[in-house]
């Protein structure tokens, strides 16, 4: 795909983003669409969120599940960025409003104290490598027209991250076994899902060293600070105004969020 359709698609998403709106699939009108120029789409998308003041601040790590993989056609997850107009703190209360037709994954984040740069990154690297771990909640949201997702679409549009909300409890990830943890979320006081996470890439550890050498091939590296997303060991949970999710991790704690107002869709 020539660089002047990257920046139409990346600058549409980009608007979409803004207005609050959808497109049709890429796919669907590029059909010879590939895994890179959806990823070239994407550095454009995120280009200008930090043109107009976002700064990245972390990467998420999504379709880390062998069923998603198996929907979407393929082997290894995918990536986005995280920028400073995503961050929620436990407590506060995301308005809808400020989203397009989000859904609501738990998963652990992983928070740096120093930098990690692939290849040849492991686990036990991601482990020492890593401050503290919390339950989060990324909430998802597609600029794509009723979720009609493939691969492409998807990864073009920032691996569909809305915004994310980090717990206050912080685990050693040292002390906590972070693979065979489970996690139970919660919807308005009932139990909509259960997880471990061994059903992330066989570790939540695992997929943040795959990202690590995925970036690490390019010349990116994790820097000290930044947060990462290591995937959802959860079903999507749509919300709506007043909705209440809880998300436990066994032996690490509990990530709360409330939901107001409606979204664009």
């Amino acid at each position: 795909m020539n660089e002047e359709k990257i920046r139409q698609y990346g600058d549409e998403l980009y608007e979409c983003f803004v207005a609050r709106k959808t497109v049709p699939p890429l796919l669907e009108r590029e059909p010879d669409i590939t895994l890179d120029d959806a990823y070239r789409i994407q550095l454009r998308f995120i280009e200008r969120r930090v043109q107009a003041g976002e700064r990245i601040v972390g990467k998420k790590i999504g379709v880390t599940s062998k069923p998603v993989q198996d929907f979407l056609g393929v082997f290894q997850p995918d990536f986005g960025q995280l920028t400073s107009g995503m961050v929620y703190q436990e407590g506060d209360v995301i308005d809808l409003g400020s989203l397009i037709q989000p859904k609501a994954e738990a998963e652990l984040a992983f928070v740096l104290k120093h930098d990690l740069k692939g290849p040849g990154v492991t686990a036990m690297d991601v482990i020492r490598a890593t401050d503290y771990v919390v339950p989060c909640f990324e909430i998802v949201d597609s600029r794509i027209n009723d979720w009609k997702i493939r691969i492409q679409d998807t990864v073009a549009d920032n691996a569909s991250c809305g915004v994310y909300v980090l717990g206050k409890t912080k685990g050693d990830p040292r002390k906590l076994d972070i693979t065979l943890a489970g996690m139970v979320l919660e919807k308005n006081g009932e139990v909509h899902s259960t997880g471990v996470g061994a059903a992330v890439q066989g570790s939540p550890a695992n997929a943040v060293a795959w990202l690590a050498n995925t970036l690490g091939e390019l010349g990116i590296p994790f820097k000290a600070g930044e947060v990462i997303l290591s995937g959802s060991q959860s079903a999507l949970v749509p919300v709506v105004d007043g909705d209440e999710l809880v998300c436990t991790v066994g032996g690490l704690g509990s990530c709360r969020v409330k939901f107001s107002g409606r979204s664009a869709v």
